[in-house]
């Protein structure tokens, strides 16, 4: 998404008089500009009109559910603005809504302070009433109470901004699926008519051949092109330089990719080394490359997990840290601390590259094709968060886990493909336990670029639930959570 906006909404009423509600249009001028100014928030804050009756905060709220580039609104109660003016307004809203606590002064004038200010600065009565109404609807929203100078404020504020740009992107979202998915697994199943009402993602599946066929059609100029491009931004290995004509198929099936994907409208895609029609080599390279541009993927068929890695992708944006398609491979239980190692045959995404990565060529055991290129690299250090997506049934589960990504204890001489390596919060036997427990898929996406609140922003404006594995966890708390969850979701259904 090109520009999203955040409209930033401020109530009053008449009572105060046109005197009141123009200091309040201009001291809401200066908070929106306060937050606009600050460069840390990842959309364009647009203010709006002072909103003192009903008819005014229903057009508003319509006029944000309309508007593709508002990806959600910002409302704070400046003086005292009666809830009963929102109930409409409120009720017709389906954009994300962040409920902003604070005030234009920061301290208190103790000398000066009279009832004509007190009058005019009241957020902190104001938006008692408003939450109070925001309750009584059961209106889905974050709250961020502090002075909106505070940087703590504002990167909350953000956090919040991605992950209602990630909702936007995904409920926006075509993902293709080149065959289905890998054959006798459980959890890469899962509902499309339930995941494109809740989500909002469109996952259609079209043949392998399709592919193939536009594969076919690509010219070695064009290919070559594109291998030039390789040779400019990876280290090319010898073993590659002498196969050129790997290399070339391995660039048109990049190009015969991007091509399917623009034409198509499609921010995301599987494909399953089980199905492979005419390819000659199954995607590594091509699949690494379009992730790294902001495209969502799913190895064996994996949709869910494609379609988070999109969303993730672009609450990211703009940050400068990577996000990947992940699985939990194989574990290091010591010596020393335990440590999980990270891969995925081909497919990790060059984003979370901690130097530059080198372009290879090697024998894959599976798939029953030719040598595939792949990039080859460890992830970079710092922290991140593991999460995955699945479908229980009843209803959808996010679970992540905090990680800090380090280096492999020895080099990884003999491991061809991309690989991270992390220490999962708090241990790795109780993240393991805890994961296996809430039934998480192996299949995740590993981010450095967003942290657990704007996650758990997210998964909230989803109305999904989330379960968080952390420095504090427990497995006896964390079977309990899961208990009082099954028991909170089944009854928020209702018969």
């Amino acid at each position: 998404m090109k520009s999203p906006q955040v409209w930033f909404l401020t109530g009053s009423q008449g009572l105060y008089g046109p005197q009141t509600l123009d200091q309040v249009a201009e001291q809401s001028a200066r908070i929106q500009q306060m937050l606009a100014t600050t460069g840390k928030v990842s959309a364009e804050i647009i203010g709006k009109p002072v909103l003192t009756d009903s008819t005014a905060i229903r057009q508003v709220m319509l006029a944000a559910n309309n508007d593709p580039r508002c990806v959600g609104v910002i409302a704070w109660m400046h003086t005292f603005s009666p809830a009963k003016m929102w109930i409409t307004g409120l009720d017709a809203l389906r954009k994300p809504l962040l409920h902003l606590h604070t005030q234009l002064n920061e301290a208190l004038p103790w000398q000066t302070i009279d009832m004509d200010f007190m009058n005019l600065n009241q957020a902190a009565h104001g938006d008692r009433e408003f939450g109070y109404i925001q309750t009584r609807l059961g209106v889905a929203r974050k709250t961020v109470a502090g002075h909106a100078s505070d940087p703590a404020v504002v990167s909350r504020i953000d956090g919040w901004v991605r992950a209602a740009t990630g909702l936007a992107h995904l409920r926006s979202l075509r993902l293709v699926r080149f065959g289905d998915n890998m054959r006798d697994v459980a959890v890469t199943e899962g509902d499309k008519v339930e995941a494109e009402l809740r989500f909002g993602v469109s996952v259609n599946t079209y043949g392998v051949n399709d592919l193939v066929a536009e594969v076919d059609a690509v010219t070695d100029r064009a290919a070559d092109e594109l291998v030039a491009e390789y040779y400019d931004d990876y280290e090319v290995s010898s073993s590659l330089r002498e196969r050129p004509e790997s290399l070339r198929y391995a660039a048109k099936i990049e190009v015969a990719l991007r091509k399917f994907l623009t034409e198509g409208g499609f921010g995301a895609f599987t494909t399953n080394f089980e199905d492979l029609g005419g390819l000659r080599q199954l995607p590594g390279l091509a699949v690494q490359r379009l992730m790294a541009d902001g495209y969502g993927f799913g190895g064996e068929g994996d949709w869910k997990t494609s379609a988070l890695l999109a969303a993730v992708k672009a609450m990211g944006h703009s940050t400068g840290r990577g996000t990947s398609f992940m699985e939990d491979y194989t574990y290091h239980f010591g010596p020393g601390e335990p440590k999980i190692l990270g891969a995925h045959m081909l497919e990790v995404c060059p984003s979370i590259a901690g130097h530059r990565p080198s372009c290879e060529i090697h024998p894959l055991g599976i798939g029953g094709r030719e040598d595939p290129v792949r990039l080859v690299f460890d992830a970079a250090g710092g922290p991140a968060v593991v999460i995955g997506l699945a479908d229980l049934g009843d209803r959808f589960r996010f679970v992540a886990n905090e990680v800090e990504v380090v280096a492999p204890d020895e080099p990884l001489r003999q491991l061809p493909v991309a690989r991270a390596v992390w220490k999962p919060s708090p241990s790795l036997p109780t993240s393991a336990e805890s994961w296996l427990t809430a039934g998480g898929p192996h299949h995740t996406v590993l981010t450095q670029a967003v942290g657990t609140e704007v996650l758990r922003d997210f998964a909230h404006m989803l109305h999904t639930e989330l379960l968080v594995i952390d420095e504090n966890t427990t497995t006896a708390d964390f079977g309990d959570r899961i208990r009082w969850n099954q028991a909170y979701y089944r009854l928020a259904q209702g018969f």
